[in-house]
């Protein structure tokens, strides 16, 4: 059910005849997602091997990749490397039929819209992080071990999207946003597999209304996938309501992400 009070959930709403359509393709993952979600919400006892999670039978990329040929945003597939892809993949513990997997496995990352969205994969000189590795330290401290949520992609204006263990909320196997102009974790009401879908086709225009500055695209076409655009006055803050009016420079993602859960503690949003 749609909900009115986050700003972006509200911008979601908006696509829900396009999310109705894939209700039946939600369905079909519901066991993976479940699977997913028990890597991220109970600690392993043994971690499965390489060759268990990679699935021949029934890879998932085919299905991601037939997705993205009829995506209507630009979508770039990074290029995997097969060792680093392997390694990424046992870290996370999440199988090839999985979209997520698959993903991981498959592609290096995706870039969504001149590379404003990045999805995490195994890594790729463009996208030089892996999920896995990108989470270690942030979301949990050992590989296999419980985790309240997933940092799964991110963009260009340092905004964070998660795959909820019940860290963030009830919703669990949902995705939040952590928007840059709010600092608030707000629940977007998708599964993984539907998040990949609205990058794939929906309005980002609409979703990030407020966040685009003119010439916006040329210069984030630049922008290394380990780096965002860090806003001065500060997004979140009254004065930096109009972007266009703040000053901008570039730093790394790693900064930006620990800047922001540093401010979310100081303004009294995050008690942990």
């Amino acid at each position: 059910m749609c909900q009115s009070e986050p700003k972006h959930s509200a911008r979601f709403c908006k696509n829900k005849n396009y999310y109705e359509s894939i209700y039946k393709m939600r369905k079909t993952f519901t066991l993976v997602t479940l699977i997913i979600i028990s890597k991220i919400t109970v600690a392993q006892v043994k971690m499965r091997s390489i060759d268990e999670l990679i699935n021949t039978s029934e890879p998932g990329w085919e299905l991601v990749s037939n997705w993205i040929s009829k995506a209507k945003n630009k979508v770039e597939v990074l290029a995997s490397d097969l060792v680093n892809a392997k390694e990424a993949l046992y870290k996370t513990q999440v199988t090839t039929r999985s979209p997520m997997g698959a993903i991981i496995y498959a592609t290096g990352g995706l870039l969504i819209d001149n590379g404003w969205i990045r999805i995490l994969g195994s890594g790729h000189t463009k996208l030089n992080r892996s999920l896995p590795d990108w989470n270690l330290g942030k979301t949990f401290s050992h590989f296999g071990e419980a985790a309240p949520f997933l940092l799964i992609a991110d963009d260009a204006v340092g905004g964070f999207f998660a795959l909820n263990g019940k860290g963030l909320g009830n919703d669990l196997g949902k995705i939040y946003y952590l928007a840059p102009e709010s600092l608030n974790w707000e629940p977007l009401d998708l599964s993984y597999t539907d998040f990949l879908n609205f990058c794939f086709n929906s309005d980002l225009d609409a979703f990030y209304d407020s966040l685009r500055w003119k010439n916006w695209r040329e210069e984030v076409a630049k922008l290394d996938g380990n780096k965002v655009y860090n806003f001065y006055p500060a997004l979140w803050t009254k004065e930096g309501k109009n972007i266009n009016k703040s000053s901008r420079r570039v730093i790394p993602v790693e900064e930006q992400f620990h800047l922001n859960m540093d401010i979310r503690k100081q303004l009294g949003l995050d008690k942990n």
